[in-house]
């Protein structure tokens, strides 16, 4: 595995590196061994936006994943579907590579390696450049120049794939639309997905709580709903942080993408006036200072007298109604069977029994 780590080093330090002062790069990088040993699975695909790692896929989890808190944007479920059928097709086509190299160098079974590099980039004029090269046991193996729909063999053995893949015109034209468009149109996309994620701002909502046991006052900080993660919560005693005396959650991220945390402290209920919760985040303009207000007493009590009111005034009108029936029954106004319902239809309007 040595010449295959070295391989990729090579590939991040050399063709990363190089393009450091270019605007943007995407790479995605191949390796498949036939010996896997445990943290090395059998088939692994990263892929890389600036150098930084967005998505993985190996032959364990046989699914590609993000990598990046930025790919949370990428809400498509077709883009992840694709990419692992994609992936999970490559990884049969590289064991069938293996097989084939280690038969042309006349190897014979262990430990071989096939890595493959592709990738784009936006350079700072406007241009673009595509990549697209295999090695094998750690050393270049063949190349393709989308310029000339053609391959640069290292050795003997990769003259064999140059002239088999180009009589064959095996995706030269495909090979060259996808580095030159889809390649860039993706990395356009990841970039601007970046950037987006880069630039949100979600401001926490903060509220404050407390309650009583035992003549201690535990009072409660929690901020919920804040992009980005990065946040500070603490308590504060006229003033003066207290460090030691606060119990903190952990940051813990929502279904929409934003995060919520708490911090509490355990105070005397007559020193209640002296805390307040600082909250620090990118989204605040300077820091955020909260205290916590019991609910007034006054709320329950105006709360009680509304229900009795009501009470009253129920029973005054079912009082009046009684009053009217029985002045109809005073008059001879007997109600008919019928005639509210409850009963038969065919019985509106018939005499009473006697």
């Amino acid at each position: 595995m040595g010449g295959a780590l070295g391989l990729v080093l090579w590939l991040l330090l050399g063709v990363l590196g190089g393009a450091a002062s270019e605007p943007h790069s995407m790479r995605y990088f191949h390796t498949a061994v036939s010996d896997p040993s445990p943290g090395v699975p059998q088939f692994v695909v990263v892929g890389f936006v600036d150098g930084e790692i967005f998505v993985r896929y190996d032959s364990e989890t046989r699914r590609m994943e993000p990598r990046a808190d930025w790919t949370s944007t990428i809400d498509d479920q077709q883009y992840w579907e694709r990419n692992t059928r994609i992936s999970q097709n490559n990884e049969q086509i590289y064991h069938v590579y293996l097989d084939t190299l280690r038969e042309r160098y006349n190897q014979s079974r262990g430990s071989h390696t096939v890595q493959r590099m592709s990738g784009c980039d936006l350079l700072e004029d406007g241009s673009i450049r595509g990549f697209l090269q295999y090695g094998y046991e750690g050393r270049d193996f063949i190349a393709f120049d989308k310029d000339t729909l053609t391959y640069t063999a290292a050795d003997a053995a990769a003259q064999i794939t140059k002239r088999k893949w180009e009589e064959e015109g095996t995706d030269a034209e495909r090979t060259k639309y996808y580095l030159e468009n889809t390649c860039i149109e993706w990395l356009r996309k990841h970039v601007s997905y970046r950037k987006d994620v880069q630039e949100r701002r979600e401001r926490p909502e903060v509220r404050v709580s407390g309650m009583e046991a035992d003549k201690i006052l535990t009072l409660s900080c929690r901020a919920h709903g804040f992009y980005p993660r990065p946040i500070s919560i603490s308590w504060l005693k006229d003033g003066m942080v207290q460090e030691q005396e606060t119990q903190r959650g952990s940051t813990v991220p929502n279904s929409d993408g934003t995060y919520h945390i708490w911090a509490t402290i355990d105070v005397l209920p007559g020193d209640r006036d002296k805390y307040q919760c600082r909250v620090e985040h990118a989204s605040l303009p300077q820091p955020g200072l909260f205290s916590w207000e019991p609910q007034s007493n006054l709320i329950p009590i105006v709360a009680g007298v509304a229900v009795a009111v009501v009470a009253v005034i129920a029973a005054l009108a079912g009082f009046a109604v009684w009053k009217s029936k029985q002045g109809k029954k005073e008059k001879g106004y007997n109600v008919a069977p019928g005639s509210d319902g409850g009963s038969n239809s065919s019985n509106a309007g018939s005499n009473p029994s006697v």
